[in-house]
């Protein structure tokens, strides 16, 4: 069952980069029987092999693809055919895993991790990267 949901995950991230300065495509990760305590920040930094040191934010998943699962005016052809994928992306995830959490760890080059609950107690995770100056 987590198999397929990380297939799941793979296959709806595939070709997609995350929209930033720069551009990074998604990874998709899998930490087994996790699901005994809540996921926390600390708990993904350790998971991630950061620093417990590492800054952290938590954001919403909608407010994470804001930029890239609407469309917008100023889009170019290949954001634009993008849109449904980033869509499907979120759906996918939602679909799929529960307990939600996104953390962007870092400042400058950040690492996002969207991680989740799979219903076989597993953690399902598809992490990119995103610069900010």
């Amino acid at each position: 069952m987590t198999n397929e949901i990380t297939e799941k995950l793979k296959q709806a991230s595939d070709g997609l980069l995350m929209m930033s300065e720069s551009e990074y495509p998604f990874e998709v990760f899998l930490w087994s029987n996790q699901v005994q305590e809540p996921i926390t920040a600390q708990k993904v930094l350790q998971l991630t092999g950061h620093s417990l040191e590492t800054s952290v934010e938590e954001v919403e998943l909608d407010y994470l693809f804001r930029n890239c699962a609407v469309e917008k005016e100023w889009y170019d052809e290949i954001q634009k055919q993008n849109v449904p994928k980033f869509k499907s992306l979120v759906k996918t995830l939602k679909d799929n895993l529960t307990d939600i959490k996104v953390y962007r760890l870092g400042t400058i080059n950040i690492d996002v991790y969207i991680v989740g609950k799979t219903p076989s107690g597993d953690l399902a995770a598809i992490s990119t990267k995103v610069v900010e100056t």
